[in-house]
């Protein structure tokens, strides 16, 4: 049988599991990340991180236009 690889994640999608990963302990859920897997958090705390994501990316985008003006 045949193992399968797994893709190589591209930039884009390791700044945001970076990300996840930064929020997640910035809300103190890191530990229990670590013990339990993502699959233990409650929605609440999981939507909170995207929540959060959502929101930083948003304001990410705002800067890109005002830091291109400025070159």
């Amino acid at each position: 049988m045949e193992q399968k690889k797994k893709k190589e994640l591209t930039p884009a999608q390791k700044a945001d599991l970076a990300m996840k990963y930064e929020i997640a302990a910035e809300l103190g859920l890191a530990d229990k990340i670590e013990k339990e897997g993502w699959k233990a958090l409650t929605s609440r705390e999981s939507g909170r991180i995207g929540g959060i994501m959502g929101k930083r990316k948003r304001e990410c985008k705002k800067e890109q236009p005002k830091q291109q003006e400025t070159l």
